[in-house]
């Protein structure tokens, strides 16, 4: 039986926790917001709204407490690319559509709807933090602030911490799945960059050009 990889695990916990583009339209209330909560929320939309192309380096921490790193490409709106390092050669690549994943060790290839995703908050053409997810909570720390995110119409199936500096600036996020289990990635040195080139972003089944070239 093969065992489902750390990434894939991620992609499903966010999907169950229904947090997607899917329910982006659908406007959603805050409870017990204080208005310096309100302004930090209004901060953090503001900079992830303005966060075009980047580039910066993330460690993934499983909820078996399995940890894997790798390099990160945003090209907003709804592209990006985690390269894990390591001779695992795991891609995670959105194109805009789908984010699809290759796992070169296990020489799986898998396809998910972007909208089913975590990342399709992050990369949202329009980011509203304050529709479609429920915020549940911000959290002051002394060096930032964590905003608690529920799906506004699907309250029990898990939670989305998006976690910030004081700038703001992201620096990493959690997903707890349905039973309780937390997925965290931390972000480092996430900086804004010029031009990326466009093929970062593809990524197709490359076991298909295999099986072509062996009956071509």
């Amino acid at each position: 039986m093969t065992q489902t990889n750390p990434t894939r695990r991620f992609l499903i916990a966010a999907a169950g926790a229904g947090l997607s583009a899917a329910a982006i339209g659908a406007p959603a209330f805050a409870q017990a917001l204080s208005a310096e909560d309100k302004a930090l929320i209004a901060k953090a939309t503001a900079y992830i709204q303005g966060l075009t192309n980047a580039k910066g380096r993330f460690v993934q921490t499983d909820p078996r407490g399995v940890t894997t790193q790798g390099t990160l490409w945003l090209q907003r709106p709804g592209k990006a690319r985690f390269e894990y390092d390591g001779p695992g050669g795991l891609l995670v690549v959105s194109n805009g559509n789908n984010v699809n994943i290759f796992d070169s060790r296990l020489k799986t290839f898998e396809s998910y709807p972007l909208s089913r995703t975590p990342l399709a908050l992050l990369l949202a053409r329009e980011v509203r933090l304050d529709r479609g997810v429920k915020i549940t909570g911000v959290r002051k720390l002394s060096d930032g602030f964590t905003i608690v995110a529920q799906d506004a119409r699907r309250q029990t199936l898990g939670r989305l911490e998006l976690n910030f500096s004081n700038g703001p600036e992201l620096i990493g996020w959690t997903i707890s799945d349905v039973k309780g289990g937390q997925t965290r990635v931390r972000l480092a040195d996430l900086e804004k960059v010029g031009a990326i080139d466009p093929k970062l972003f593809v990524l197709t089944d490359p076991r298909r050009r295999v099986g072509k070239q062996a009956t071509g």
